[in-house]
C-alpha cells in the first residue's frame, strides 16, 4: 500500500511539474474559438432598438432580444446590480461618448457564454468603424491603492461626475460583480490631448470580482489598466490596441494567468505602446510611502507581434518603472525591439532588481534582451539574470512554426507548437 500511495504521488507530481512547464497560453483545447472575433470592421451587428442612458439605481436587467445604444455617460450607482445577459450586444454611440461606469459599491453581472458572449462595439457601419468610436467600460471598487486621498480614496479622472467616480478603500475582497466571455470592440475614446479613454478600466476592483475571457480590440489608448485594487486576471486577450495592452498603476495586487497580447505596427503609437506597463504610482506626488507597492504576478503569458518585418512602431514589450515588484513565468514574448526596457532609475541596485523575477520564458525574435533606459547600465545588465539559471530561451523562429496557427483571418490558436524547434541566438 505504501509504494502505491508513493507512486501515485510521484505522479501526481510529475503531471503538476509538467505542467508548470507550459510555455505562454494552454489548454487542453484552444480557448480563444468561438466567442472571439479578430475581423470586426466587417461584423454585422443588429441595429439598436433600445437605449441605455442615464443613471441606474436599482436592479435592472438587459435583455439579448434588443440591440441596445449606449447613449453618454451612463453610471450604475446605488448599490444596484446591472445584469447582462449572454448574447446580449451593447453599442456605443459616438456623438455622445457613450460610457459605461460601475460605481463603488455597485456591480456588474455580464456573464456570456463560449457560443453566445456579451459584445460592446461601436454603433458605426462596418465600413467606418475605428478605434475611439465610443468610451469604454470602468469599473469602481473599494479594494486597496496607492493615491493620497481621504480613507484611501481618490477621483477617477475620466471628465466624470465627481460625485461617482471614487474609488478604493480598505477591502481588498471586494466584488464589483462579473465579466465574463465578453468582447469589447473601438472603445478609447479621446477625451483631450492628453487623456483618452480605456477599453476596460478597473479602479480599487477587488479579488472577488470574477474577470475571465475578455477579449478587448482595436481600442485607441489601452485595452485593460488597472489603477490599483487586488485583482485576478484570466484568459484575456488584447487586440491591436493603439497604445498598451496591459497597463499597472497605483499599487494595484494582480494576478495575471493564460492570457495574450497580439500587436501589429500599424496599431501602435508612435510615442511608445508596450504590451505590459508597470508602475505604483500615476505623479510621484501622489505616492503614499505606507501603502503597498504595485505587485503583478504575470504566468503563461504569450506576447507576440504579428508583423516580422521591423516596421519601426513595436518597441519593448514590457517596461517596467521604480518601486514596482513584477514577476514572469512560463511565458512567451516574440517579435519585439527589445524584449523588456527598465526605467533608468532601477538602475543596478540589487534591492531594485530583485523586485523583478523572469523565469521559464521563450524570448523569440527580439532586437536586443534587457535594457535600461540608462544606457550606461546596459553592459551590467547582459549578465543579469543569467539565462541559464532562469530558463531563459533566446532563439529565432517564424511565429507561423512556434505557434499552432498565427493566422488571425483563420480561427488562430497561439498556444506553442510541440513541435517548435527552438534556434538559440546566443
Amino acid at each position: 500500500m505504501k509504494q502505491k500511495v508513493v507512486l501515485i504521488i510521484f505522479v501526481l507530481s510529475f503531471l503538476s511539474s509538467s505542467a508548470q512547464q507550459v510555455k505562454g497560453i494552454y489548454g487542453d483545447t484552444n480557448w480563444m474559438l468561438n466567442w472571439t472575433n479578430f475581423k470586426p470592421a466587417t461584423t454585422e451587428y443588429k441595429e439598436p432598438n433600445a437605449i441605455l442612458s442615464g443613471v441606474i439605481d436599482k436592479d435592472t436587467k438587459l435583455s439579448s432580444d434588443n440591440t441596445y445604444r449606449l447613449e453618454g455617460t451612463v453610471y450604475v450607482t446605488n448599490n444596484a446590480t446591472l445584469t447582462i445577459e449572454a448574447g446580449t450586444v451593447i453599442r456605443g454611440d459616438e456623438m455622445t461618448c457613450g460610457t459605461l461606469v460601475i460605481t463603488k459599491g455597485a456591480k456588474i453581472m455580464a456573464e456570456g457564454t463560449e457560443k453566445n458572449p456579451i459584445v460592446f462595439t461601436s454603433n458605426k457601419v462596418t465600413t467606418v468603424r475605428k478605434p475611439g468610436d465610443w468610451g469604454g467600460i470602468l469599473v469602481l471598487g473599494d479594494a486597496p491603492i496607492n493615491k493620497i486621498g481621504i480613507n484611501g480614496q481618490a477621483l477617477l479622472d475620466f471628465n466624470l461626475d465627481t460625485s461617482k467616480c471614487s474609488y478604493g478603500g480598505l477591502n481588498p475582497e471586494s466584488n464589483s460583480g462579473a465579466l465574463k466571455y465578453v468582447r469589447i470592440e473601438y472603445a478609447g475614446r479621446k477625451l483631450n490631448a492628453l487623456k483618452e479613454l480605456n477599453g476596460l478600466s478597473l479602479a480599487g476592483v477587488g479579488n472577488k470580482t470574477t474577470l475571465s475571457h475578455i477579449q478587448i480590440s482595436y481600442s485607441n489608448d489601452d485595452s485593460f489598466e488597472c489603477y490599483g485594487g487586488d485583482v485576478k486576471l484570466d484568459r484575456l486577450i488584447s487586440y491591436r490596441t493603439t497604445d498598451d495592452d496591459f497597463d499597472f498603476t497605483q499599487g494595484v495586487q494582480a494576478t495575471i494567468t493564460n492570457s495574450i497580447a497580439i500587436r501589429h505596427p500599424f496599431s501602435s503609437d508612435a510615442a511608445g505602446s508596450r504590451c505590459f506597463e508597470l508602475d505604483s504610482y500615476d505623479k510621484f506626488e501622489n505616492y503614499d510611502p505606507t501603502k503597498k507597492l504595485s505587485n503583478i504576478q504575470a504566468n503563461n503569458i504569450t506576447l507576440v507581434n504579428l508583423e516580422e518585418n521591423n516596421q519601426g512602431l513595436i518597441k519593448e514589450s514590457i517596461y517596467i518603472k521604480e518601486k514596482c515588484y513584477f514577476s514572469l513565468k512560463n511565458s512567451i514574448v516574440s517579435g519585439f525591439a527589445p524584449f523588456l526596457l527598465m526605467e533608468g532609475k532601477i538602475g543596478l541596485n540589487p534591492d531594485n532588481l530583485a523586485k523583478i523575477s523572469l523565469k521559464d520564458i521563450i524570448v523569440n525574435n527580439c532586437k536586443g534582451s534587457i535594457v535600461s533606459e540608462e544606457t550606461s547600465h546596459n553592459d551590467k545588465l547582459k549578465y543579469w539574470p543569467d539565462p541559464s539559471s532562469m530558463g531563459i530561451e533566446f532563439s529565432s523562429i517564424a511565429i507561423n512554426d512556434l505557434f499552432k496557427s498565427s493566422q488571425i483571418k483563420f480561427s488562430p490558436d497561439f498556444r506553442k507548437k510541440e513541435s517548435a524547434v527552438l534556434v538559440s541566438t546566443n
